[in-house]
């Protein structure tokens, strides 16, 4: 058996005596607001230096730095931090990546208590960045305690990436770690990034579509709506647009894969910018916009091809000029296998652990784990979480936070 009952009921006992601790790090943790410069705010180094005095204590003193320049903030630099416990041999590490950058709260009259100040109600703990990332922040750090405190070496070593950025581009973050360390993480190492997942825990996530917005800048000729014959109906134009879009598109790259949901590529009309204001005017622009979400294996070319082809059809038959814009575009990193030994050894944990039965899934938009993956690294991403990233009145479930401190101490000592 690749994990001993006994030591993980050591370990188990040891991590639900940790509760209250945990419940009482993460209000700590969220009154160190750790915004980046682009959300208005000073950065990571604050938490950091909280985390780094809290981490020693825990008696964790192998802490290495990567800190990337930023003369933004105060300090000049975002601290990106690797914590090590060492096993019974280095290879392959266990990696787990959190961020310590958190977004803003919003309309605070949306939140029921105050965003940087946690409480704790109905087996939850309210507060900006309680789940998305504290959450797996904390139980894998308590984790790496629990092993400590019962002095059970790991399997294999054990670090821990705490990075800044993630929430506004990684660029002084993972990105940077990877770039300018490119052997600190190797292929054949287990990288698990607790940053999404879904309420049971079930889900582990493999696979990101590729994602493409297009935005359509339509020109005709703007006219009394009694004398459509003197203008080009801008409006008419874009209406054809559209459907042929949504149809084309749907047919051409209609193939599925099982491991994403939805399981096809999705190509959907969302913003449309205001034309004219009153109804007796034909409008002579239009602006609208494209959310394509492209399963990895179609080229995010051929799909722009396609688009500019239907666009050019669509001008020269209604006599009007179409601009096509890519307002973004990230192309799909090559997906993890389901095979690969991260995800048997997560999902080994996950039905130990939580009793249900852990499914591979691909998602539509993009994580963090993209940036191994792009690095030749497999990753995957799990939690067990309700998924109230960004929203007004994010909240942590407290019984979530110790049962994937016991998935992650299970990895931990897994020697399969």
């Amino acid at each position: 058996m690749p994990v001993s009952k006994e030591i993980f009921d050591r370990l188990t006992k040891r991590i639900d005596s940790y509760r209250d601790e945990m419940v009482e790090f993460q209000i700590e943790l969220t009154k160190q607001i750790a915004l980046g410069p682009d959300n208005g705010g000073d950065g990571e180094w604050k938490r950091a230096e909280f985390l780094k005095d809290k981490i020693t204590a825990f008696g964790l003193s192998d802490i290495s730095e990567y800190n990337a320049e930023d003369k933004r903030v105060p300090e000049g630099t975002r601290p990106n931090l690797v914590v090590r416990l060492k096993g019974k041999t280095a290879k392959p590490t266990v990696w787990v990546m959190a961020h310590m950058d958190i977004v803003p709260p919003g309309d605070e009259k949306l939140w029921d208590s105050n965003p940087h100040e946690a409480i704790v109600k109905d087996g939850k703990i309210y507060g900006r960045g309680t789940e998305d990332n504290q959450q797996g922040l904390v139980s894998s750090l308590f984790a790496m305690r629990a092993l400590i405190e019962e002095k059970i070496a790991p399997s294999t070593d054990i670090c821990l990436m705490l990075v800044a950025d993630e929430e506004t581009g990684n660029e002084y973050g993972i990105d940077y770690v990877l770039k300018s360390n490119p052997d600190l993480v190797d292929k054949n190492d287990i990288v698990i990034v607790p940053d999404g997942g879904n309420p049971d825990g079930s889900m582990v996530e493999v696979a990101e579509k590729s994602i493409l917005w297009c935005g359509f800048e339509i020109l005709g000729k703007q006219v009394h709506a009694s004398m459509p014959q003197a203008g080009i109906n801008a409006h008419r134009a874009s209406a054809h647009l559209v459907v042929r879009l949504d149809q084309q598109l749907h047919q051409e790259y209609s193939r599925q894969d099982p491991v994403f949901d939805p399981p096809g590529s999705t190509f959907e009309p969302t913003q449309r910018e205001a034309n004219v204001p009153n109804i007796n005017t034909i409008p002579g622009k239009e602006v609208l916009y494209f959310d394509c979400r492209i399963l990895p294996d179609y080229s995010v070319d051929d799909v722009l091809a396609t688009i500019n082809k239907i666009a050019a059809e669509v001008a020269g038959e209604f006599k009007v000029e179409i601009k096509v814009t890519q307002p973004m575009i990230a192309r799909a990193a090559p997906a993890t296998s389901t095979e690969a030994p991260v995800v048997k050894i997560i999902s080994e944990a996950i039905l130990e652990v939580s009793q249900v039965k852990p499914q591979p899934m691909g998602i539509g938009g993009g994580t963090v784990a993209a940036l191994f993956r792009k690095h030749g690294i497999p990753a995957v991403v799990w939690s067990t979480m309700d998924d109230l990233a960004h929203q007004p009145n994010e909240y942590c479930v407290i019984d979530n936070l110790v049962l994937d401190t016991k998935v992650f101490a299970y990895v931990f000592i897994n020697e399969s």
